[in-house]
């Protein structure tokens, strides 16, 4: 049987279509405004700094892999010129390096940020430069040893709860939401900084952390309102992806 429809009958339909496209591309937007700025653009250093000497350790590839051959190391293939790279600390044998950090501080804000680690790996986020969350290659670390350099340990100050790690070579997530320390109008610390919550690979480690000072490593030993993310790579072989803060409205 034919079946013929009037253009009457089709406008109504295009319309409706088209209204379900309009939100489709609202809801993306909302959602990637939700998760915050992105930090990295997957093609460059462009918006990062380094901290000392041996910069040239720190580059953009387009994909990297677990070295079945070095397992304290991680394979790497191009140049990140597709725009979707990341960011990758070589491995040094004097272990030596740069740390990176942002142009952009921030003060109160919910970091996410993936990292892939080998063997052998030491490294950490930094919030505001002066407060570190701990990476470190300690898959299947043994509960009852879990300490204060463990990774997701706010280190020397707070151990995690667990140690969630994924198999070397795969990817990692950390969902951090931190709270800036505050200031009086004389300068005056009246308020130490505190990470609300440490996510690793959807497990809460840290919840309500009080860190009264900077935890070692730091950028500056000058505690503030605002700083950078920084990203440790003075220590060996690290990769990150997809690193994003969103700033959080100070109460």
């Amino acid at each position: 049987m034919r079946y013929s429809f009037s253009r009457v009958t089709l406008r109504p339909i295009a319309i409706a279509l088209v209204f379900i496209s309009m939100a489709s591309v609202i809801r993306a937007d909302d959602k990637a405004a939700d998760q915050g700025q992105s930090l990295f653009n997957g093609k460059d250093m462009t918006g990062w700094k380094f901290s000392n000497k041996q910069k040239e350790l720190w580059k953009v590839v387009s994909s990297v892999s677990y070295d079945t051959k070095d397992p304290n190391n991680l394979q790497t293939m191009g140049d990140g010129s597709d725009g979707n790279g990341i960011l990758f600390r070589a491995q040094h044998e004097e272990g030596y390096g740069a740390n990176i950090y942002t142009e952009k501080t921030f003060g109160d804000c919910e970091v996410h940020v993936e990292f892939m680690i080998p063997k052998k790996a030491n490294s950490g986020v930094y919030l505001m430069g002066e407060y570190e969350v701990q990476i470190l290659s300690d898959v299947g670390v043994d509960p009852k040893k879990i300490g204060l350099h463990n990774t997701g340990a706010i280190y020397v100050t707070k151990a995690p709860s667990s140690v969630p790690l994924k198999p070397y070579g795969e990817w990692n997530t950390y969902d951090i939401v931190f709270q800036a320390p505050r200031f009086d109008a004389n300068g005056k610390k009246t308020q130490n900084a505190k990470f609300i919550s440490v996510v690793l690979n959807g497990v809460k480690v840290q919840e309500n952390v009080d860190t009264p000072k900077p935890t070692g490593g730091q950028l500056s030993n000058n505690e503030k309102a605002k700083g950078p993310l920084m990203l440790q790579g003075d220590h060996g072989c690290v990769a990150f992806r997809n690193i994003r803060v969103k700033e959080i409205e100070a109460h």
